[in-house]
């Protein structure tokens, strides 16, 4: 049988060490030996013996269930084999944390991740309801992290003199160092003449970076509308 479908860069290979690689722009490969972390759900294939776990609250920092908007649910996979992960088709990049790093990432963002990070879900400081009650997963320790973008992802430097500030639907992640305050943009006489659509953005100050999607609305929003 031929086709373009069976082109090599659709093949997949046994994998020759554990771990995390991109199988290609919209999925993982997660070769498993022994333990990982995924969102439920993400899993499209497995080969090998693998066991797949539900996660939820209860179980410490290392596995709590997000409250984001959407939720996070985690799921452990335990065993030896290859399983790959997607979400939605969206692309996924692979982020490399080292021991001393905090990366603060939205939870409808988080693929899955190498069971040596240590996961934590905390209140975004200075958002509060205001800012849609934002919780977002804080990853430290050290570790592979899959994280999912609704398209092609915007990196934007922060520094002291030059802070950013971002739609709040929009936001992937940041450097966990980064102080965070919402920042009212629009004026009262703007609000009362219908609003621009850009009221409120989340303000991040300090040293490095933040992590937009092009996008504002969700999957679900998307589809509704």
């Amino acid at each position: 049988m031929k086709s373009d479908l069976f082109a090599s860069e659709n093949m997949a290979q046994q994998a020759a060490v554990p771990g995390m690689t991109l199988q290609n722009a919209k999925s993982v490969k997660y070769a498993v030996n022994g333990e990982m972390h995924a969102r439920q759900g993400s899993m499209i294939a497995y080969r090998g013996n693998l066991q797949f776990e539900r996660k939820g609250q209860g179980l410490g920092g290392m596995l709590k269930r997000a409250v984001t908007g959407e939720g996070l649910p985690l799921m452990a996979v335990r065993g030896q084999g290859e399983a790959w992960f997607a979400h939605e088709a969206q692309n996924c990049f692979i982020v490399d944390v080292e021991q001393g790093d905090a990366l603060t990432v939205n939870g409808r963002n988080v693929l899955c991740f190498d069971a040596t990070l240590s996961y934590d879900i905390k209140t975004v400081k200075g958002a509060g309801m205001t800012g849609g009650g934002l919780f977002n997963s804080v990853f430290t320790g050290y570790g592979k992290l899959a994280v999912i973008c609704d398209g092609s992802p915007v990196v934007i430097p922060v520094t002291t003199n030059q802070p950013v500030y971002v739609d709040t639907d929009a936001v992937v992640g940041w450097s966990a160092q980064l102080n965070t305050s919402l920042h009212r943009s629009q004026s009262l006489g703007s609000m009362i003449r219908g609003g621009s659509g850009e009221a409120v953005q989340l303000m991040l100050q300090g040293e490095g970076f933040v992590i937009v999607r092009p996008s504002e609305l969700t999957p679900e929003k998307a589809k509704q509308s």
